[in-house]
């Protein structure tokens, strides 16, 4: 029984003592996990803070080199200087050749309205307008292309005056063979000459009187600012006219819809949904583009 007892009493555990380090510093933390992860590693916590500074040294090192290397890099990037100003002019010819710089690019800000104005573009664009509208075919073709057509056929039918303004004007004036102001003289003497042979008396006798001056004996005594608007008025008289004859067949053709459908009485059947077809096959059958272009690029002739 007393060994029995002396078996049943637990056996008091062997105590070792336990050291507890207390925390010095906001770095005591810090300090034991380099010191544990040095021991996994194999390294002892000295040879850990050697490892720190060497490589604390070559990152001091290459940081060096590269702020030494940067001012050299720098001479040899060569940036552009803009600069915006004005200078007083040494000659003349330098104040001339600024006015003309100017002159080119106000002239070129009013290319459009220059090619809408004095060329054929005007009448070309109206009669295909009108020729759309005859048709009833409302965006088709779109005007993206009856103006691309418009613009081509009047490089076509201005292309002789073109080439004589480049011929006597342009090309001895960049040969340096004539002066700037008798170049733009004769670059003007062809287009008057188109102008006055496309602008109606009655529309030139009208700006000529408003005007209040002289009664012109020759066309060299009239003022482009006067020829202008005259040849403006007689391009939309003609296209206007022009595209009257073209809606004359057309017009037909609905006015025979319309009366068949009320014979028949179809009041509520819009004419157009059946005139339309009928005119666009006998635009087709008779070339209708073939003969719109054909008498437009007459009529200039």
């Amino acid at each position: 029984m007393r060994r029995y007892r002396a078996s049943r009493n637990p056996v008091a555990p062997a105590t070792h003592p336990v050291t507890l380090n207390k925390a010095k510093g906001p770095l005591s933390g810090l300090q034991q996990e380099v010191g544990d992860s040095s021991l996994t590693l194999g390294m002892t916590p000295q040879g850990v803070k050697r490892t720190v500074l060497g490589l604390a040294l070559a990152l001091a090192v290459v940081a060096a080199i590269a702020l030494s290397a940067a001012p050299a890099r720098a001479e040899q990037i060569v940036l552009p200087k803009v600069v915006l100003g004005l200078e007083s002019a040494k000659s003349r010819n330098d104040v001339s050749a600024s006015l003309q710089i100017l002159f080119i690019l106000t002239v070129l800000s009013l290319a459009p309205a220059l090619v809408m104005m004095l060329t054929s573009f005007a009448r070309i664009v109206i009669v295909l307008s009108f020729t759309r509208h005859a048709l009833g075919t409302q965006q088709i073709p779109p005007n993206s292309i009856l103006v691309g057509l418009a613009l081509f056929l009047t490089f076509f039918t201005m292309a002789p005056v073109w080439q004589n303004v480049n011929a006597n004007a342009l090309q001895p004036y960049l040969n340096n063979e004539i002066p700037y102001k008798l170049a733009m003289d004769r670059a003007a003497l062809p287009v008057r000459d188109f102008m006055l042979r496309q602008t109606n008396e009655s529309d030139l006798g009208l700006f000529v009187s408003m005007s209040h001056m002289e009664r012109p004996r020759g066309p060299e005594q009239i003022p482009t600012y006067v020829l202008v608007p005259a040849f403006m008025i007689s391009e939309l008289k003609t296209a206007f006219v022009m595209g009257f004859v073209i809606f004359v067949p057309f017009l037909i053709i609905d006015m025979v819809v319309a009366v068949s459908l009320m014979s028949m009485g179809m009041m509520m059947l819009p004419p157009i949904m059946i005139s339309l077809p009928f005119k666009v096959l006998l635009f087709v059958m008779v070339n209708g583009w073939h003969l719109v272009a054909k008498a437009l690029i007459t009529s200039f002739h």
